[in-house]
Protein backbone atom coordinates (compact mmCIF):
# COMPACT_ATOMS: atom_id res chain seq x y z
CA UNK A 1 0.00 0.00 0.00
CA UNK A 2 1.25 3.37 -1.04
CA UNK A 3 0.74 6.07 1.64
CA UNK A 4 1.42 9.46 0.49
CA UNK A 5 1.39 12.44 3.15
CA UNK A 6 1.12 16.13 2.30
CA UNK A 7 2.01 18.23 4.99
CA UNK A 8 0.29 21.74 5.16
CA UNK A 9 2.96 23.55 4.10
CA UNK A 10 3.12 21.72 0.67
CA UNK A 11 -1.07 22.12 0.17
CA UNK A 12 -2.18 25.63 -1.37
CA UNK A 13 -3.76 28.53 0.36
CA UNK A 14 -6.32 31.28 -0.33
CA UNK A 15 -8.45 34.04 1.02
CA UNK A 16 -11.42 35.86 0.30
CA UNK A 17 -13.15 39.38 0.94
CA UNK A 18 -9.87 41.28 2.49
CA UNK A 19 -8.55 38.19 4.42
CA UNK A 20 -11.76 37.61 6.53
CA UNK A 21 -12.17 34.19 4.94
CA UNK A 22 -9.14 31.88 5.03
CA UNK A 23 -8.40 28.65 3.40
CA UNK A 24 -6.22 25.53 3.01
CA UNK A 25 -6.57 23.85 0.02
CA UNK A 26 -5.62 19.89 -0.37
CA UNK A 27 -6.00 19.69 -3.73
CA UNK A 28 -5.31 23.57 -5.58
CA UNK A 29 -5.97 25.28 -8.28
CA UNK A 30 -3.08 25.34 -10.92
CA UNK A 31 -0.44 28.26 -9.58
CA UNK A 32 -1.66 28.07 -6.12
CA UNK A 33 0.80 26.46 -4.86
CA UNK A 34 -0.49 22.39 -3.87
CA UNK A 35 1.42 19.39 -4.44
CA UNK A 36 -1.38 18.15 -5.57
CA UNK A 37 -3.72 19.00 -8.53
CA UNK A 38 -6.18 16.52 -8.74
CA UNK A 39 -6.87 13.46 -7.94
CA UNK A 40 -9.00 11.12 -10.21
CA UNK A 41 -12.25 13.08 -10.33
CA UNK A 42 -11.75 14.83 -7.25
CA UNK A 43 -10.48 18.21 -8.94
CA UNK A 44 -10.67 20.55 -5.97
CA UNK A 45 -10.46 20.72 -2.40
CA UNK A 46 -10.59 23.25 0.03
CA UNK A 47 -10.98 23.99 3.75
CA UNK A 48 -12.40 27.42 5.07
CA UNK A 49 -12.67 29.10 8.26
CA UNK A 50 -13.74 32.78 9.20
CA UNK A 51 -14.05 34.03 12.68
CA UNK A 52 -16.71 36.09 12.15
CA UNK A 53 -18.88 37.06 9.02
CA UNK A 54 -17.55 37.54 5.14
CA UNK A 55 -18.43 36.72 1.87
CA UNK A 56 -18.01 35.96 -2.00
CA UNK A 57 -19.82 38.15 -4.12
CA UNK A 58 -21.85 36.78 -7.55
CA UNK A 59 -19.77 34.42 -9.75
CA UNK A 60 -20.29 31.87 -12.06
CA UNK A 61 -19.23 28.41 -12.43
CA UNK A 62 -20.44 25.63 -15.45
CA UNK A 63 -20.38 21.76 -15.61
CA UNK A 64 -18.44 20.75 -12.00
CA UNK A 65 -20.75 19.21 -9.14
CA UNK A 66 -19.53 21.46 -6.18
CA UNK A 67 -20.08 20.30 -2.76
CA UNK A 68 -20.35 22.05 0.57
CA UNK A 69 -20.21 20.79 3.96
CA UNK A 70 -20.57 22.93 6.53
CA UNK A 71 -18.09 21.52 10.26
CA UNK A 72 -19.05 24.83 12.16
CA UNK A 73 -21.25 27.81 11.83
CA UNK A 74 -23.91 28.89 9.06
CA UNK A 75 -23.45 30.09 5.45
CA UNK A 76 -25.49 31.60 3.41
CA UNK A 77 -26.45 30.23 -0.44
CA UNK A 78 -28.13 32.54 -3.04
CA UNK A 79 -27.87 31.78 -6.99
CA UNK A 80 -29.37 32.61 -10.58
CA UNK A 81 -32.00 29.95 -10.45
CA UNK A 82 -33.73 31.93 -7.49
CA UNK A 83 -32.47 29.82 -3.95
CA UNK A 84 -31.82 31.86 -1.08
CA UNK A 85 -31.08 29.24 1.93
CA UNK A 86 -28.69 28.40 5.01
CA UNK A 87 -27.24 25.62 5.71
CA UNK A 88 -25.81 24.63 9.59
CA UNK A 89 -23.43 22.73 11.20
CA UNK A 90 -23.32 18.89 9.26
CA UNK A 91 -25.94 20.41 6.58
CA UNK A 92 -24.58 20.02 3.06
CA UNK A 93 -25.55 21.73 0.29
CA UNK A 94 -24.33 20.37 -3.83
CA UNK A 95 -24.40 22.52 -6.69
CA UNK A 96 -24.65 20.47 -9.89
CA UNK A 97 -23.69 23.40 -12.14
CA UNK A 98 -24.55 22.03 -15.13
CA UNK A 99 -25.05 24.42 -18.51
CA UNK A 100 -24.24 27.38 -16.18
CA UNK A 101 -25.19 28.90 -13.08
CA UNK A 102 -23.68 31.92 -10.58
CA UNK A 103 -24.03 32.19 -6.98
CA UNK A 104 -23.05 34.12 -4.00
CA UNK A 105 -22.01 32.65 -0.57
CA UNK A 106 -22.02 34.13 2.54
CA UNK A 107 -20.43 33.10 6.04
CA UNK A 108 -22.92 34.19 9.44
CA UNK A 109 -20.67 33.71 12.24
CA UNK A 110 -17.50 32.18 12.89
CA UNK A 111 -17.03 29.60 10.11
CA UNK A 112 -15.75 26.36 9.20
CA UNK A 113 -16.34 24.40 6.38
CA UNK A 114 -15.00 22.80 2.96
CA UNK A 115 -16.03 23.48 -0.64
CA UNK A 116 -15.61 20.65 -2.77
CA UNK A 117 -15.26 20.14 -6.58
CA UNK A 118 -16.14 16.72 -8.22
CA UNK A 119 -15.54 16.16 -12.23
CA UNK A 120 -18.40 14.63 -14.37
CA UNK A 121 -17.79 13.99 -18.11
CA UNK A 122 -18.29 18.11 -18.61
CA UNK A 123 -19.00 17.77 -22.14
CA UNK A 124 -22.49 15.84 -20.99
CA UNK A 125 -22.66 17.76 -18.05
CA UNK A 126 -22.95 21.69 -20.13
CA UNK A 127 -25.49 19.98 -21.66
CA UNK A 128 -27.60 19.58 -18.45
CA UNK A 129 -29.91 22.12 -16.58
CA UNK A 130 -28.25 23.12 -13.30
CA UNK A 131 -29.52 22.07 -10.14
CA UNK A 132 -29.11 23.00 -5.98
CA UNK A 133 -29.90 21.16 -3.33
CA UNK A 134 -29.78 21.14 0.38
CA UNK A 135 -29.48 18.70 3.03
CA UNK A 136 -29.34 19.13 6.94
CA UNK A 137 -27.29 17.04 9.28
CA UNK A 138 -29.94 14.68 10.49
CA UNK A 139 -30.97 13.28 7.19
CA UNK A 140 -27.31 11.72 7.00
CA UNK A 141 -26.76 8.00 8.32
CA UNK A 142 -24.43 7.62 11.18
CA UNK A 143 -23.01 4.89 12.73
CA UNK A 144 -21.42 4.63 16.11
CA UNK A 145 -19.54 2.01 17.72
CA UNK A 146 -17.00 1.46 20.30
CA UNK A 147 -14.19 2.97 18.11
CA UNK A 148 -15.43 5.21 15.65
CA UNK A 149 -18.11 7.51 15.09
CA UNK A 150 -18.71 7.23 11.37
CA UNK A 151 -21.61 9.87 9.10
CA UNK A 152 -21.89 8.70 5.30
CA UNK A 153 -21.76 11.78 3.42
CA UNK A 154 -21.85 10.23 -0.39
CA UNK A 155 -22.72 6.87 -1.14
CA UNK A 156 -24.98 4.03 0.30
CA UNK A 157 -27.75 5.54 2.27
CA UNK A 158 -26.62 8.90 2.17
CA UNK A 159 -28.73 11.35 0.40
CA UNK A 160 -26.66 13.25 -1.64
CA UNK A 161 -26.65 11.79 -5.28
CA UNK A 162 -23.88 12.89 -7.65
CA UNK A 163 -23.21 11.90 -11.14
CA UNK A 164 -19.57 11.71 -10.79
CA UNK A 165 -18.26 8.31 -9.11
CA UNK A 166 -17.09 9.37 -5.33
CA UNK A 167 -18.21 8.15 -1.77
CA UNK A 168 -17.43 10.67 1.35
CA UNK A 169 -17.46 10.39 5.05
CA UNK A 170 -16.84 11.91 8.33
CA UNK A 171 -14.88 10.02 10.69
CA UNK A 172 -14.11 10.46 14.26
CA UNK A 173 -12.09 8.08 15.68
CA UNK A 174 -11.98 7.99 19.76
CA UNK A 175 -8.88 8.26 21.76
CA UNK A 176 -6.63 5.00 21.25
CA UNK A 177 -8.78 3.44 18.98
CA UNK A 178 -8.66 2.24 15.39
CA UNK A 179 -10.92 2.47 12.42
CA UNK A 180 -10.77 0.22 8.88
CA UNK A 181 -11.42 1.69 5.66
CA UNK A 182 -11.35 -0.33 3.10
CA UNK A 183 -10.18 0.55 -0.43
CA UNK A 184 -11.42 -0.81 -3.61
CA UNK A 185 -8.76 -2.18 -6.15
CA UNK A 186 -8.06 1.00 -8.52
CA UNK A 187 -9.60 3.13 -6.14
CA UNK A 188 -7.88 6.47 -4.22
CA UNK A 189 -8.62 6.93 -0.91
CA UNK A 190 -8.03 10.60 0.11
CA UNK A 191 -8.36 11.79 3.93
CA UNK A 192 -7.90 15.23 5.77
CA UNK A 193 -7.13 15.14 9.22
CA UNK A 194 -9.13 18.15 10.30
CA UNK A 195 -9.15 17.16 14.31
CA UNK A 196 -6.21 16.05 16.19
CA UNK A 197 -3.28 13.32 15.19
CA UNK A 198 -2.85 9.85 14.56
CA UNK A 199 -1.48 7.53 12.00
CA UNK A 200 -2.66 5.53 9.31
CA UNK A 201 -1.19 1.91 7.72
CA UNK A 202 -2.02 -1.08 5.86
CA UNK A 203 -4.47 -3.03 8.03
CA UNK A 204 -2.96 -6.04 6.98
CA UNK A 205 0.18 -5.01 8.00
CA UNK A 206 0.19 -2.53 11.18
CA UNK A 207 3.82 -2.53 11.96
CA UNK A 208 5.00 -0.20 9.00
CA UNK A 209 2.93 2.66 10.46
CA UNK A 210 2.86 6.21 9.15
CA UNK A 211 2.40 9.47 11.38
CA UNK A 212 -0.55 11.50 10.26
CA UNK A 213 -0.76 14.83 11.86
CA UNK A 214 -3.16 17.90 12.12
CA UNK A 215 -3.88 19.61 8.47
CA UNK A 216 -1.66 16.67 7.14
CA UNK A 217 -3.43 15.12 3.81
CA UNK A 218 -2.73 11.47 3.09
CA UNK A 219 -3.28 9.62 -0.09
CA UNK A 220 -3.98 5.81 -0.36
CA UNK A 221 -3.35 4.47 -3.70
CA UNK A 222 -3.57 0.70 -4.39
CA UNK A 223 -3.11 -1.31 -7.44
CA UNK A 224 -5.33 -3.72 -5.74
CA UNK A 225 -8.19 -3.94 -2.76
CA UNK A 226 -6.53 -3.52 0.60
CA UNK A 227 -7.64 -1.98 3.78
CA UNK A 228 -5.96 1.38 5.79
CA UNK A 229 -6.05 1.65 9.22
CA UNK A 230 -6.25 4.58 10.79
CA UNK A 231 -5.20 5.35 14.76
CA UNK A 232 -5.88 7.77 17.03
CA UNK A 233 -2.92 8.79 18.83
CA UNK A 234 -3.08 10.14 22.57
CA UNK A 235 -5.71 11.51 24.23
CA UNK A 236 -7.91 12.88 21.97
CA UNK A 237 -10.01 11.94 18.76
CA UNK A 238 -8.77 11.95 15.40
CA UNK A 239 -11.30 13.54 12.66
CA UNK A 240 -10.77 12.71 9.16
CA UNK A 241 -12.97 13.90 6.02
CA UNK A 242 -12.29 10.89 3.79
CA UNK A 243 -13.15 10.49 0.14
CA UNK A 244 -12.69 7.57 -2.26
CA UNK A 245 -12.72 8.22 -5.95
CA UNK A 246 -11.59 6.27 -8.84
CA UNK A 247 -7.81 6.37 -9.68
CA UNK A 248 -9.04 7.18 -13.30
CA UNK A 249 -12.38 7.43 -15.49
CA UNK A 250 -13.76 6.44 -18.55
CA UNK A 251 -13.72 10.43 -20.15
CA UNK A 252 -11.59 13.33 -20.94
CA UNK A 253 -10.80 15.15 -17.80
CA UNK A 254 -10.17 18.83 -17.44
CA UNK A 255 -6.67 19.82 -18.07
CA UNK A 256 -6.51 23.25 -15.18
Amino acid sequence: MEIQIIKPQDQAKGEFDGGKIFEQKPIGFSGEGALIKRLGPLFYWAWAQSTGEGGIGLHPHQGFEILTYVIKGRGRHKDTLGTDNIVGAGGVQVMQAGSGISHAESILEPYEGFQIWFEPHLTEALKTTPTYNHYDHEEFPIVETEDATVKTVIGDEAPVKMVTEARMWDVTVKPGRNFVQPVREDYNLAALAIRGDGAVADAASITDVTALKHKDFVIIGPEQAIAANFTATGDAELRLIVIEVPAQVKYPLYRK
